[in-house]
């Protein structure tokens, strides 16, 4: 019997690129919850019988963004392990204690970032 996978809410308001990211991470055998904003992404992380190990956002969502939603999810969750995927990652201002991805990533860089966060927790 293989451990729990670990679950993974993807955030991303882009429906092609929220599929694309949702597909590699199901291939990489992790469980994955989908939001398309901010909002529904917190409908997940308020439900306590929701588990999950990380929250990988994008950045410029519509309405409350990806750093406003990590505040947001960090108040409800303090151990909660996020992700920012952005295309201006070498500008983004994060808290320390959070990651970073470089849009476009490849698949062999999201594994390893999501992996490489996963086993520090």
């Amino acid at each position: 019997m293989s451990a729990t996978p670990s679950t993974i809410l993807v955030v991303e308001d882009d429906a092609i690129v929220r599929m694309l990211i949702v597909d590699v991470l199901e291939e990489l055998e992790f469980s994955v919850l989908e939001a398309d904003g901010a909002e529904q992404a917190l409908v997940f992380i308020k439900n306590a019988e929701h588990t999950i190990d990380l929250l990988m956002t994008d950045v410029g969502l519509l309405g409350m963004d990806g750093l406003q939603l990590a505040k947001k999810a960090r108040e409800l969750r303090p151990a909660l392990p996020i992700l920012f995927a952005s295309g201006y990652a070498e500008s983004l201002e994060k808290p320390r204690d959070m990651s970073v991805i470089a849009k476009p990533f490849s698949i062999d860089q999201l594994r390893d970032t999501v992996k490489s966060i996963l086993s520090a927790c």
